[in-house]
């Protein structure tokens, strides 16, 4: 776990983790795979520079600091539907978070448990560590590295 929950100054829930998620439903990361193994496709997916999404060595790269991964806090200033498809009545899939720093940054709700969504509501604090995994698509505009931040896991107040 990155989350160090026990020195959180509230109580906190971890509500997502992406090794429960893998486990859970195994399709989304041979799919990530498929795509960085792919050839024909040379500007989509992970570069794999870490290892395969999901895979051990890639979990050990995390673990080790080889990967690059940040941990971010802060409090809910809001909720809000985001995307396209339907929805019943006030339901949310996303939030907006000032960050300790002051700064606000939008992220989608990660959580294992549907009961779990009523959590995150303004004023929650949340916490959620990212690992910074390649894309094959390099540099960007400005020659820097591009990444996918990927969620490994969420937390959320309960009280």
């Amino acid at each position: 776990m990155l989350l160090k929950l026990d020195t959180a100054p509230r109580r906190m829930k971890l509500v997502f983790d992406l090794t429960t998620e893998i486990r859970q439903n195994p399709r989304t990361m041979e799919l990530a795979q498929a795509l960085t193994l792919n050839r024909d496709k040379p500007l989509m997916g992970l570069k794999g520079t870490h290892g395969l999404y999901g895979s051990e060595e890639w979990w050990s790269n995390i673990r080790n600091g080889t990967m690059k991964t940040k941990i971010v806090s802060g409090v809910i200033d809001g909720t809000y539907f985001a995307g396209q498809d339907s929805r019943w009545g006030d339901q949310v899939n996303s939030f907006k978070l000032k960050l300790d720093d002051g700064n606000t940054v939008e992220e989608s709700i990660y959580c294992h448990a549907r009961t779990d969504q009523k959590l995150f509501k303004p004023g929650a604090v949340i916490m959620v560590a990212y690992a910074f995994d390649e894309l094959k698509n390099q540099p960007t505009r400005d020659g820097s590295v591009n990444y996918s931040k990927v969620v490994l896991e969420m937390a959320v107040s309960t009280d």
